[in-house]
């Protein structure tokens, strides 16, 4: 009975937490800082260019925290012909810059806690700061939270939740462009 009982109360005492998702094949690990889960994931390699070339690595492995909206490649690949190319280039190192510091908040913004935000206001959107100066919102449509920057783009938080040491992902569909 002892025995039984001694079980079922290191049952009930483990941490309750789901395990981060995997983002592009790759596990992300809640130990590890934003910049090395990103680079072990196979749907974020434009992503993790941009960022080493705006010089953005050692920002983003700093103990923040931060939030982290993180386009697929699919979302680069979308852009209008040449323009990653173009943004990637030495002398627009500032406008790199602008367009991904436009991805990122200070601190750490669950989904449940942006959803929650969205649904207490009145109109329908939350919005906040980016690191940039930038203003991103967030909304919900059909039961899907999306992220719309200043020119009314709006990109799906496709994977939500990704804990980081020091702060969280959510992938985005899209690329979020700032004014």
């Amino acid at each position: 009975m002892i025995k039984h009982f001694l079980a079922a109360t290191l049952v009930l005492s483990a941490p309750a937490f789901a395990a981060n998702p995997d983002v592009g094949g790759a596990p992300m690990f809640e130990n590890k800082n934003i910049v090395e889960n990103a680079v072990n994931s196979a749907d974020h390699t434009t992503l993790v260019a941009a960022v080493k070339a705006a010089g953005l690595v050692d920002t983003l492995a700093s103990p923040g925290p931060f939030t982290v909206f993180a386009p697929v490649n699919a979302a680069f690949d979308a852009l209008p012909a040449g323009t990653v190319e173009t943004l990637l280039m030495p002398e627009n190192k500032d406008m790199l810059t602008k367009v991904l510091t436009a991805h990122v908040v200070a601190g750490k913004m669950s989904s449940s806690d942006i959803a929650a935000k969205v649904r207490a206001s009145d109109s329908g959107f939350h919005s906040f700061l980016t690191v940039s100066g930038d203003t991103l919102s967030a909304t919900i449509k059909g039961g899907k939270l999306y992220i719309v920057d200043e020119s009314g783009n709006g990109a799906g938080m496709v994977i939500q939740d990704v804990n980081q040491s020091n702060g969280v992902i959510h992938v985005v569909n899209s690329v979020l462009v700032p004014k």
